[in-house]
Protein backbone atom coordinates (compact mmCIF):
# COMPACT_ATOMS: atom_id res chain seq x y z
CA UNK A 1 0.00 0.00 0.00
CA UNK A 2 0.94 3.64 -0.84
CA UNK A 3 3.12 5.28 2.59
CA UNK A 4 2.07 8.60 2.86
CA UNK A 5 -1.42 9.17 1.64
CA UNK A 6 -4.07 10.78 3.72
CA UNK A 7 -6.44 8.14 3.06
CA UNK A 8 -5.81 4.77 2.04
CA UNK A 9 -9.13 4.39 0.90
CA UNK A 10 -8.65 7.39 -1.63
CA UNK A 11 -5.93 5.07 -2.51
CA UNK A 12 -8.07 2.21 -3.03
CA UNK A 13 -10.83 4.21 -5.06
CA UNK A 14 -7.91 5.57 -7.42
CA UNK A 15 -6.11 2.75 -7.55
CA UNK A 16 -9.03 0.36 -8.64
CA UNK A 17 -9.58 2.73 -11.72
CA UNK A 18 -7.95 2.35 -14.65
CA UNK A 19 -8.50 5.79 -16.46
CA UNK A 20 -7.49 7.47 -13.29
CA UNK A 21 -4.14 5.10 -13.05
CA UNK A 22 -3.31 6.10 -16.73
CA UNK A 23 -4.04 10.24 -15.82
CA UNK A 24 -1.58 9.84 -13.03
CA UNK A 25 1.24 7.87 -15.08
CA UNK A 26 1.13 10.61 -17.77
CA UNK A 27 0.97 13.24 -14.99
CA UNK A 28 4.22 11.81 -12.82
CA UNK A 29 5.63 11.61 -16.87
CA UNK A 30 5.40 14.54 -17.59
CA UNK A 31 6.29 15.93 -14.21
CA UNK A 32 9.74 14.07 -14.18
CA UNK A 33 10.34 15.58 -17.68
CA UNK A 34 10.06 19.43 -16.12
CA UNK A 35 11.38 18.59 -12.77
CA UNK A 36 9.67 20.93 -10.45
CA UNK A 37 11.67 21.32 -7.23
CA UNK A 38 8.56 20.85 -5.41
CA UNK A 39 8.54 17.22 -7.14
CA UNK A 40 11.28 16.14 -4.21
CA UNK A 41 9.31 16.34 -1.13
CA UNK A 42 6.63 13.76 -2.97
CA UNK A 43 3.74 16.11 -1.77
CA UNK A 44 2.74 17.17 -5.23
CA UNK A 45 2.47 13.14 -6.49
CA UNK A 46 0.41 11.83 -3.49
CA UNK A 47 -1.82 15.49 -3.87
CA UNK A 48 -2.35 14.05 -7.39
CA UNK A 49 -3.46 10.26 -6.00
CA UNK A 50 -6.13 12.56 -3.56
CA UNK A 51 -6.99 14.88 -6.47
CA UNK A 52 -8.02 11.87 -8.67
CA UNK A 53 -9.36 9.65 -6.05
CA UNK A 54 -11.57 12.30 -4.90
CA UNK A 55 -12.62 12.76 -8.43
CA UNK A 56 -13.22 8.81 -8.63
CA UNK A 57 -15.00 8.93 -5.00
CA UNK A 58 -17.29 11.71 -6.67
CA UNK A 59 -18.30 9.37 -9.74
CA UNK A 60 -16.66 12.31 -12.25
CA UNK A 61 -14.55 11.33 -15.20
CA UNK A 62 -10.87 12.21 -15.61
CA UNK A 63 -11.68 14.21 -18.31
CA UNK A 64 -13.69 16.53 -15.92
CA UNK A 65 -10.86 16.91 -14.21
CA UNK A 66 -7.98 17.13 -16.28
CA UNK A 67 -9.89 18.63 -19.17
CA UNK A 68 -7.85 17.72 -22.08
CA UNK A 69 -4.54 17.80 -21.98
CA UNK A 70 -2.57 16.44 -18.75
CA UNK A 71 -0.07 18.61 -19.76
CA UNK A 72 -2.36 21.42 -19.42
CA UNK A 73 -3.10 20.47 -15.45
CA UNK A 74 0.53 19.46 -14.96
CA UNK A 75 1.64 23.27 -16.20
CA UNK A 76 -1.33 24.66 -13.95
CA UNK A 77 0.26 22.88 -10.91
CA UNK A 78 4.06 23.99 -11.52
CA UNK A 79 3.42 26.92 -13.16
CA UNK A 80 4.80 28.87 -9.62
CA UNK A 81 7.50 25.98 -9.12
CA UNK A 82 11.15 26.49 -9.84
CA UNK A 83 12.79 23.50 -11.94
CA UNK A 84 16.18 22.26 -11.41
CA UNK A 85 16.56 24.04 -15.27
CA UNK A 86 16.08 27.48 -13.43
CA UNK A 87 18.33 26.62 -10.64
CA UNK A 88 21.04 25.57 -13.62
CA UNK A 89 20.62 28.75 -15.46
CA UNK A 90 20.88 31.01 -12.33
CA UNK A 91 24.36 29.32 -11.44
CA UNK A 92 25.63 29.54 -14.97
CA UNK A 93 24.48 32.76 -15.03
CA UNK A 94 26.26 33.94 -11.83
CA UNK A 95 29.46 31.86 -12.75
CA UNK A 96 29.69 33.44 -15.84
CA UNK A 97 28.83 36.93 -14.54
CA UNK A 98 25.77 37.97 -16.75
CA UNK A 99 22.52 39.09 -15.89
CA UNK A 100 19.53 36.76 -16.41
CA UNK A 101 17.14 36.83 -19.56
Amino acid sequence: MARGFESHSTYARWDAQPAWKKSYKETQRYLFKVEPVDLADASLLSGLVEYFGQGAADGGGVAQLTATDIAVLCDGLVKHSRTYADIYRESRSRASGTAEP
